[in-house]
């Protein structure tokens, strides 16, 4: 058997991610994340761009102890200066990195334009800058930015800025598909006649997806020869992002085509964390995650057809072209209006809820299952409500505590500093065992307000939901007009990074919201294995 290639991964996630609208990582963000994506397994951590910001010149005024190479991104020497009098390339130079990655341009165009300099001095501050960074005892590489619309433009200007890094002793030359509007067929070729001029061994990939085409793109480019990828975690970037390394990764390791030929840093431990990664970096931005992506997106494996689940039952490979558990994912088979026995008997199996298959009680669960998503609940985005109903048709729900009542007041008012604010307030009574409890709250908004007075003092129960916190509130109206039903559906989570989802349904806003309240605690209690 021939010995199989070392494909590298570079993850760019804490410096072009970071260019994606919305998000903002803070120093201890970056440093988490670099312990992520250090047990994740990847080569390289590009965490920033030292003198660009005081928390990336913070970041580089330390070392970081970690298996992959922390790398430092910055430009090429301005032309008209040398390396040694440039304050970018000193930046560089003196950040405690273990490689540094130059960005520099490799279309004529964005050299005429945007650089205002000549072909000769753009080449020449590529040759300068990595000779600098390998005489200081650095891992040197380049980001050739432009490099594919600059290809099409002017071919030989393109390689001669790539040649000129390989020759100037750059470990790593990187085709940069910055635009975003390569496609596969494109960077195939292009790469070919790269390997004229570079080895494929120090060729590098770097690929946007303005058109949907990043994971294709590089994919395409480890088949033309490079070997190594660049990419974010989640496929953070600016505009839409760039290459997404929880896509790339599973592909590489999981596919024959690929897996036979290559070994990578990461093993199937790490593949087996993947989804926790991505969510974590989802949940530290205050992201919700995308549930359709792939491999680790909470529908990547899901099935809603009644058809679908029963031969999923037989056979998962029938529906699926990986298994969930090697990304960190798990199946769901949902329950709705469209859904069979086989979906309700798959997900009672994965909740832990042991009924016998011909039990008559399954039918009338499934008629209750139809006629609740008649009236607007939706039990696919809703495991632990359906759990919830389920077991209480098998009788097997503790009655934890009762609501008696609860009330609900908004005000608009002065605050002491003379600002007009809106203030929500509620008082919730709650009985517990025989034992009465009043709680009130004010909150940002009269469901936030519920939330905090409802978990206030549950008396008995209070140790169990002290880690329970909301993560996400979602509302759809689904008829027009001032009695339109309302529909609340609310994910939550715990200390111990267990995350479900509950519905409500009312003509009231606040009612469905305090509906699906209710489930997550009693949830959250019945999980937690809270005494009745």
């Amino acid at each position: 058997m021939p010995q199989k290639e070392r494909l590298y991964l570079f993850d760019t996630t804490l410096r072009d991610g970071a260019q994606t609208h919305g998000v903002d990582f803070t120093l201890p963000d970056k440093l988490r994340v670099m312990a992520l994506l250090d047990a994740v397994g990847v080569d390289y951590i590009e965490a920033g761009y030292p003198g660009a910001n005081p928390q990336d010149s913070a970041l580089f005024a330390q070392t970081h102890p970690a298996k992959a190479k922390i790398t430092a991104f910055g430009m090429t020497k301005r032309a008209g200066r040398s390396a040694a009098n440039d304050p970018g390339v000193a930046a560089l130079l003196a950040a405690k990195a273990d490689a540094i990655c130059f960005v520099a341009k490799a279309s004529a165009y964005q050299v005429r334009v945007a650089l205002e300099i000549s072909e000769e001095e753009n080449i020449a501050s590529i040759r300068e800058s990595v000779a600098a960074a390998c005489a200081a005892g650095r891992e040197a590489m380049v980001d050739c930015e432009h490099f594919f619309d600059g290809y099409k433009e002017k071919r030989t200007f393109a390689l001669a800025c790539a040649r000129a890094a390989y020759e100037a002793g750059a470990r790593w030359v990187v085709l940069c598909d910055t635009n975003g509007g390569t496609l596969p067929h494109e960077i195939e070729a292009i790469i070919a006649d790269v390997l004229t001029v570079v080895p494929g061994d120090h060729l590098g990939i770097h690929a946007h997806n303005d058109t949907e085409q990043a994971v294709a793109n590089s994919l395409a480019a480890v088949r033309a020869g490079v070997r190594q990828i660049q990419g974010t975690l989640n496929g953070l970037g600016e505009r839409c992002g760039n290459a997404n390394l929880c896509s790339l990764i599973p592909t590489l390791l999981l596919k024959p085509d690929f897996a036979a030929r290559f070994d990578l840093g990461v093993g199937p431990e790490q593949l087996a964390d993947l989804t926790h990664v991505s969510r974590t970096l989802d949940e530290m931005l205050n992201r919700a995650p995308n549930r359709h992506a792939p491999y680790v997106g909470e529908s990547a494996f899901a099935t809603k057809a009644g058809i679908h689940a029963s031969a999923i039952l037989k056979d998962p490979a029938t529906y699926e072209h990986v298994a969930p558990e090697q990304v960190g994912n798990r199946r769901r088979v949902m329950v709705s209006d469209q859904a069979g026995r086989s979906n309700v008997i798959a997900e009672l199996e994965r909740l832990g809820v042991d009924i016998d298959r011909k039990d008559p009680r399954l039918a009338r669960l499934l008629d209750e299952v139809k006629q609740r998503e008649a009236l607007g609940y939706s039990y696919e985005a809703a495991d632990a409500s359906f759990a919830l109903l389920a077991r209480r048709m098998l009788g097997t729900v503790p009655d934890y505590f009762q609501v008696e009542r609860f009330s609900v007041n908004v005000e608009r008012r002065f605050n002491a500093r003379g600002e007009m604010t809106t203030v929500a307030e509620a008082i919730v009574k709650v009985n517990v065992h025989g034992e009465v409890l009043i709680s009130a709250a004010e909150g940002n908004g009269p469901v936030n307000a519920l939330d905090v007075a409802l978990r206030k003092d549950l008396g008995r129960y209070q140790p169990f939901i002290s880690g329970l916190r909301l993560t996400d509130y979602r509302v759809r109206i689904l008829d027009g007009g001032t009695e339109a039903i309302t529909r609340v559906l609310i994910e939550s989570a715990d200390e111990t990074g267990a995350r479900w989802s509950t519905v409500g349904v009312s003509p009231n806003i606040i009612d469905a919201s305090f509906e699906a309240l209710i489930d997550s605690i009693t949830w959250k209690l019945l999980t937690a294995g809270a005494p009745k």
